[in-house]
């Protein structure tokens, strides 16, 4: 299992686009629990950034939600933002 930090920003749009809608709530912590367990688990779609975010990586969770990360350390990650294609990109 990895170490999951969550920083300010990322906190900030928890709450402004999860937080308050049932549906993305539940289907973020399951995800969340997959990713603690394996970051690369087949069904989150894990996948390296490129361009002006390289050294990031992203998981899905909902069709038209992603969630950037970086790692830290081998098993240590920073969740950096959630929302849709257009708002995290």
């Amino acid at each position: 299992m990895i170490k999951v930090i969550w920083d300010q920003g990322f906190k900030r749009a928890y709450k402004r686009k999860v937080k308050n809608n049932d549906e993305y709530k539940k289907k973020f912590w399951n995800d969340f629990e997959i990713f603690a367990k394996e970051p690369f688990d087949p069904r989150l779609k894990t996948h390296k950034l490129s361009g002006k975010l390289k050294g990031l990586w992203v998981f899905s969770c909902l069709y038209d939600c992603r969630v950037i990360f970086k790692f830290v350390k081998k098993d240590e990650v920073l969740l950096i933002d959630i929302g849709s294609h257009d708002e995290v990109y």
